[in-house]
């Protein structure tokens, strides 16, 4: 029996060895783990911030790294609790921001007389392509609404013709004619009634045929017209 015995220290001594090891494996397994729950929680510290702030475009962009890079963490339990509505509405702000921008409102004189013009370009085509649709009062003229081309020889119609347009995708149709001036423009025959409806719209199409491109459609973004910021004029004297 005693030729075993140091075998048995032996044995007892490595097994004491391999305990004492063991919670230092737990501890390294640990740390990365603690770690990244560090790393979050500051990120929810400057989330949190950015909220106070309401600065949503930067909290939006954190609150995805922190829920995709850190999915399983408490900080990322706590972001998920308000980065939905957050993302909602700033998307929505932002596409109101974007739709606004698109129009330019002016007041100036023009020809012995004052104008007021609403102005926004074509979504498509873009660039040197583009058409402005203009709305246009004057305290001679009165009210006008007319499609511009910036660039080229205008637009072909005879006499009055009949534009296909659609309002948010419902079709209608536009009366218009070439100013007897010679101006690259298509002036429309009933203005009230399309203020009206372009007011009430996101999106508007107009088919027209244009002298250098042919049959094109145009499209703008109006949703975001503001008819208080093209005030009338007071009647000329």
């Amino acid at each position: 029996m005693r030729r075993f015995a140091p075998l048995a220290v032996l044995l007892a001594t490595a097994t004491v060895a391999a305990c004492s090891q063991q919670p230092d494996a737990q501890t390294t397994q640990q740390a990365p783990v603690d770690n990244r729950a560090d790393e979050a929680a500051k990120k929810l510290e400057t989330y949190q911030q950015l909220l106070k702030l309401h600065n949503d475009g930067p909290a939006v962009q954190l609150g995805h790294e922190i829920v995709d890079k850190y999915p399983e963490t408490p900080a990322a339990a706590e972001v998920k609790k308000t980065l939905d509505n957050l993302e909602t509405n700033y998307k929505a702000t932002s596409e109101k921001a974007r739709l606004t921008a698109l129009w330019l409102y002016q007041t100036s004189p023009m020809q012995g007389g004052t104008q007021s013009t609403a102005t926004i370009q074509s979504t498509l085509p873009t660039g040197e392509a583009s058409v402005r649709l203009i709305l246009r009062r004057h305290t001679d003229w009165g009210q006008t609404v007319f499609l511009y081309a910036t660039t080229g020889k205008g637009f072909v119609c005879k006499g009055d013709c009949t534009l296909k347009a659609t309002f948010d995708g419902k079709p209608k149709t536009l009366k218009a004619f070439r100013p007897p001036t010679g101006e690259p423009a298509l002036i429309f025959r009933n203005d009230p009634q399309f203020i009206k409806d372009m007011a009430k719209t996101k999106r508007l199409t107009i088919d027209v045929v244009t002298v250098s491109r042919g049959e094109t459609t145009l499209t703008f973004d109006t949703g975001g017209y503001d008819g208080e910021k093209w005030a009338p004029l007071p009647k000329k004297k």
